[in-house]
């Protein structure tokens, strides 16, 4: 008999639908997906219909600071499930169903690494506190990557445990046929919002340092973009390709277009943008604040891991440029190791999860 699980998200992203559509496709799990909203009120992501397994909760949310608060109601009748998965902590809904409607129910918590760390000082410290208790209670704890998990173990003690990061559709990236370079020149991608947190402040202080043979292909979101190129000298910019916010079907044939590819973000609690470089069978470089370098990144193998600071970045930019025989050894290693993040490897480590849960 398969289990009846119910997983609550906050929107339909295409990054855990992928993974989700994949659960339910397997026999062991009769799967049911509730969404807090429709989207986010900036989601570049274009609206894509429902699948019949999936729907959304009615209710409304308020802003709270840079947070988004839900409150749904009604919901749903979860006493039916076997398992109970909750992807959100930060709103009302979230709260109530862990404090009332789910007590004495198995139910997990599925999630990034929390925060970059609340100082004791902050007067928030203990609002963050009171908004994690609940987490005690939970039947186990699911970890969007190893650095998640450490984290929640360090919070939390006990045992159980399971690392599920995101597994998005890799397909389209391992079928598009990677660019030839004809010359010496070596193209650097970074793909996500043009904004400090993201480190892109640091990459393009870096890029200045380096010799003119270096280009650099940028693609998301424009955000803070104009204000830090307006510092640069023109001829960095004319090494520069700013090629605006690219759907997820048009990515592959962007990342196809670069040699490496660098997120140097100060945060980032998973990041999907390198599980698609691994599809892109790209080297990577990111920060040791990018949860996906965790899992998904081996020094001297298929990338490097960096401090957040551009000395540490730098250096390891300077590798490929000084090496550039080890862009294609590293981005086959990316290649191969692609296939165990598909949506299915992700799939068969929920129904373990899932299993171990419920017996």
């Amino acid at each position: 008999m398969s289990l009846r699980v119910a997983f609550i998200c906050v929107v339909p992203s295409p990054y855990q639908r992928d993974l989700l559509a994949a659960l339910a496709a397997r026999p062991e799990v009769d799967l049911h997906v509730y969404y807090m909203e429709r989207a986010a009120p900036d989601s570049p992501w274009p609206e894509k219909p429902l699948a019949p397994y999936e729907e959304y909760l009615p209710g409304f949310w308020f802003a709270l600071g840079s947070r988004r608060i839900h409150v749904n109601w009604p919901l749903p009748d979860l006493s039916g499930y076997d398992v109970v998965v909750l992807n959100t902590l930060m709103s009302f809904t979230a709260q109530w169903l862990m404090r009332v409607r789910l007590r004495g129910r198995r139910w997990l918590f599925w999630g990034e690494r929390l925060t970059r760390g609340v100082p004791d000082p902050s007067p928030f410290a203990a609002i963050h506190r009171w908004l994690l208790g609940p987490l005690q209670q939970a039947a186990g704890i699911v970890g969007i990557g190893k650095w998640a998990v450490d984290d929640y173990r360090a919070r939390f003690g006990g045992s159980r445990y399971f690392n599920i990061p995101y597994h998005c559709e890799l397909a389209p990236f391992l079928a598009q046929a990677r660019h030839v370079r004809e010359d010496d020149a070596v193209t650097f991608l970074f793909c996500g919002q043009m904004i400090a947190r993201k480190g892109l402040d640091l990459l393009l202080a870096v890029f200045l340092k380096l010799p003119a043979r270096a280009r650099l292909l940028l693609v998301g979101r424009e955000a803070e973009l104009p204000r830090m190129l307006a510092a640069l000298p023109d001829e960095a910019r004319t090494r520069i390709e700013y090629a605006g916010f690219q759907a997820p079907d048009d990515l592959p044939r962007f990342f196809a277009r670069a040699d490496v590819f660098v997120l140097p973000s100060r945060y980032d609690g998973w990041g999907v943008v390198v599980n698609q470089a691994l599809g892109a069978g790209l080297p990577i470089i990111c920060t040791y604040q990018v949860g996906a370098g965790h899992d998904l990144v081996t020094a001297g193998f298929n990338g490097y891991k960096t401090l957040c600071n551009e000395r540490s970045l730098e250096a390891a930019i300077r590798l490929f440029l000084d090496h550039p025989e080890a862009i294609d050894s590293f981005g086959s290693t990316s290649r191969q190791r692609a296939h165990e993040w598909l949506p299915s490897e992700g799939a068969a480590k929920w129904v373990a999860a899932l299993h171990s849960i419920a017996s």
